[in-house]
C-alpha cells in the first residue's frame, strides 16, 4: 500500500521526463542558446550604438537578463506541453494515466522536469550573454533572479501542460505558442521600458504576467526595473505566486477530472 506521496513514483517520471530532453540537449539546450544569442546581436547592432543606455546600463546589460529569463519561459512551455501530448499522439498515454500516481505528483513531475530545463537553458544562455562584449551579468539581488526565473518557469511550465492536456495534435500545440507564448513574451518590456509607450499600451503592459516575471528578473541583476520601487517589486514577487497557485489548482483540478486523458 502506498500511504502519502509515492516518492519512488514520482522520482521515476521526473527523471523520464528529464531524460527525454537530455537525449537530445543539442536541441533542448544548447540551440535555444545560440538563438537568444543570436536576439542579443541583432538588437544590440540595431538599437545599440553609440553608447545608449537604459536604466543607466549599456543596452546589451539591460536586454541580457530579459532575454535569459525569456528563454527560460518559453523552454519550460515547451517541455510541458509536449509530456501528455506526445503520449496521445504515440499511443502511450495509458503510461502516464495507469502508474499509482496521483494527479498532483503526476503535475509536480511534468512541471519539475519542465523547471529543470529552463533552468539549464537558462545557465547556457547566460553562458552565450557572457561571450558577447559589453554584457555585465554582475547580480545586485539574488533573491530576485532565484525567484522570478522560478515563478515564471513554474507559470509557463503549468500553462505547458494544460496546453497537453487540452491539445489533441500538434498544431494545437504550435497554436498556442505561436499565437499566445510568443508574443506575450517579445511583448513584455524585453527590449524596452514602458514608460516608451503610450498610455494604452502601458497599460497592456502591466497586465501582462510575463512582463513582471522579465522585469523582475532584470531587477535581480541591475538592481532596478520598470515596475518600480523595491516594494513594488516585492509586491509582483508575491503576485506571480499566487497566480501560480491559481493555475496549479485549475490544472490539477482538470488532471482529476480526466478531461481529454480518459476517454
Amino acid at each position: 500500500m502506498i500511504t502519502g506521496i509515492n516518492r519512488v513514483g514520482l522520482l521515476a517520471l521526473y527523471m523520464k521526463e528529464v531524460r527525454r530532453f537530455l537525449k537530445v540537449q543539442t536541441q533542448t539546450i544548447w540551440a535555444p542558446a545560440v538563438t537568444t544569442l543570436l536576439f542579443l546581436v541583432i538588437f544590440t547592432v540595431a538599437l545599440g550604438r553609440g553608447g545608449r543606455e537604459v536604466l543607466g546600463v549599456d543596452f546589451a546589460s539591460f536586454v541580457a537578463p530579459g532575454l535569459i529569463v525569456m528563454g527560460m519561459m518559453q523552454n519550460a512551455f515547451a517541455n510541458s506541453s509536449f509530456s501528455l501530448l506526445g503520449g496521445k499522439i504515440q499511443g502511450t498515454i495509458i503510461d502516464y494515466l495507469m502508474p499509482p500516481l496521483s494527479p498532483g505528483e503526476l503535475m509536480a513531475a511534468i512541471v519539475g522536469a519542465a523547471v529543470t530545463r529552463a533552468i539549464m537553458v537558462g545557465g547556457a544562455v547566460a553562458l552565450a550573454m557572457l561571450l558577447w562584449p559589453g554584457v555585465s551579468l554582475g547580480v545586485a539581488h539574488i533573491w530576485a533572479v532565484i525567484w522570478f526565473g522560478l515563478m515564471g518557469s513554474v507559470m509557463l511550465g503549468l500553462i505547458g501542460l494544460a496546453t497537453s492536456i487540452w491539445a489533441e495534435k500538434f498544431d494545437h500545440n504550435a497554436a498556442i505558442s505561436n499565437f499566445i507564448v510568443a508574443p506575450l513574451s517579445l511583448l513584455s518590456g524585453t527590449f524596452y521600458v514602458i514608460d516608451n509607450l503610450a498610455p494604452a499600451f502601458q497599460a497592456v503592459s502591466l497586465a501582462n504576467p510575463f512582463f513582471y516575471v522579465i522585469s523582475g528578473f532584470r531587477y535581480g541583476f541591475l538592481g532596478q526595473s520598470d515596475i518600480g520601487s523595491s516594494d513594488a517589486v516585492m509586491l509582483a514577487a508575491i503576485g506571480l505566486a499566487l497566480l501560480n497557485a491559481v493555475f496549479a489548482l485549475a490544472v490539477y483540478w482538470v488532471l482529476r477530472s480526466g478531461w481529454r486523458l480518459k476517454s
